[in-house]
């Protein structure tokens, strides 16, 4: 029993020392300028198209959720996690984006290779939330890249567009995130697309349209998605402000027009009704509580010290 404490304890220290190990500013000697760089790099990107936004919003939490923040989600080897069914929606314009800031990053003589994949990813992540009207905070750096990248290791490790409240809870719960974090997270779907077969049962279901659904959003639904639709074809998230960060997504769930099940149970479950609420009369509450959520992800599962790499093309191991 005592060794078993001591092994909890133990790896309760580790993971407190691992992502504590994190710091803002961690890259003040040896590339001072890197969240100029990263920033600017992001916004040429985006100029360039707006999928930026939610392409790289979409790859940090993909990359945190499955073996933590080490940039493993944009290893390009045989079988790697971004050929995985539930990452093959990714946009590539979210991999571009960290591509093209290695690049500005390795053009400087005082930060070349000196800078993570996973910070750069970090980073460019609070730039594009900045970049759509989102709040902006400071990036916890000093993360390490990893050298791990599986299919095998995405299977059950995403949250589902099916999933009801227990499952959100106990997924988000293996990394130390609360219900409130959950919800709060789930509000980056003010941006983004979906493609029609995520959502397509809650249209073409055997007992009809998923009664949580709001009617009339539930039709133009089946109007944009007909069954045996393009599967290439998709649709924004957030039918009301689909390019800014804002708290319309609370309150398109107060009207039942959540895209997934996993949306909508946000507001018809009891237990979370009452901060969909919050955050759909508050813009400053669910600011404040997004920006708390997404630093506890960033620390998930961060490599530190001397343990993984700084790659030197962020999309193979060195």
């Amino acid at each position: 029993m005592k060794k078993q404490m001591l092994c909890l304890l133990f790896l309760c220290f580790f993971v407190v020392k691992s992502y504590g190990q994190l710091r803002q500013n961690f890259y003040q000697s040896t590339c001072p300028n890197v969240e100029s760089i990263v920033k600017a790099a992001v916004t040429k990107k985006f100029q360039q198209t707006f999928v930026t936004i939610p392409g790289t919003l979409r790859l940090f939490f993909h990359d945190c959720f499955v073996r933590g923040c080490d940039a493993s989600v944009i290893l390009a080897n045989a079988n790697a996690e971004k050929d995985h069914p539930d990452d093959l929606s990714l946009a590539g314009d979210g991999f571009d984006t960290v591509i093209k800031a290695k690049a500005a990053l390795d053009s400087n003589p005082s930060c070349q290779n000196k800078v993570s994949c996973a910070d750069i990813l970090a980073l460019a992540t609070r730039d594009v939330i900045g970049l759509a009207g989102g709040p902006s905070y400071s990036v916890e750096l000093g993360r390490r890249d990893g050298r791990i990248s599986t299919k095998a290791s995405v299977q059950h490790s995403l949250p589902q567009p099916t999933f009801n409240l227990n499952q959100l809870n106990t997924m988000f719960a293996k990394f130390n995130l609360t219900q409130t974090d959950m919800i709060a997270l789930s509000g980056a779907h003010t941006l983004g697309f979906s493609h029609c077969s995520r959502f397509a049962p809650r249209l073409y279901g055997k007992n009809g349209i998923d009664p949580t659904l709001n009617k009339q959003y539930a039709q133009q639904l089946k109007q944009m998605c007909p069954q045996n639709v393009d599967p290439q074809i998709a649709i924004n998230m957030d039918p009301t402000t689909p390019q800014t960060f804002d708290n319309a997504y609370y309150q398109n769930l107060q009207q039942g027009k959540g895209l997934f099940s996993s949306d909508q149970v946000l507001f018809t479950d009891s237990r979370s009704k009452a901060t969909v609420n919050l955050f759909a009369t508050s813009q400053t509450a669910f600011n404040q509580a997004f920006v708390t959520a997404i630093t506890k992800l960033g620390r998930v599962g961060v490599l530190t010290g001397n343990k993984g790499e700084i790659r030197r093309d962020c999309t193979r191991t060195n």
